[in-house]
């Protein structure tokens, strides 16, 4: 059964994303179209933390059954030390 009259289809995956910020610094977030997300981010009109931060680079992206398991990756990525993130988004340490 599809969706009702008027109503947009509901998306298979989201994603979990890394952002390196102009400053160098990584941003983590969820959405269901990457692209779309990182324009808003690039237009000022994503979240807070990357206003000003610019320029902003897609630098890790990963698929993700649903929003539920989506956010938790989310959380377990933002509690992970620097180092891991610099490695999850293929960067190699600064020495």
């Amino acid at each position: 059964m599809g969706p009702k009259l008027g109503e947009k289809p509901k998306a298979t995956a989201w994603f979990v994303y890394l952002l390196r910020c102009g400053d160098g610094t990584l941003y983590c977030g969820i959405a269901l179209d990457v692209a779309a997300r990182l324009q808003q981010h690039a237009a000022g009109k994503g979240a807070k933390y990357t206003r000003g931060r610019g320029p902003l680079e897609l630098v890790y992206q990963e698929a993700c059954a649903s929003k539920a398991e989506a956010l938790r990756r989310e959380r377990v990525i933002k509690r992970m030390r620097r180092e891991q993130k610099r490695r999850l988004a293929g960067q190699a340490s600064p020495t």
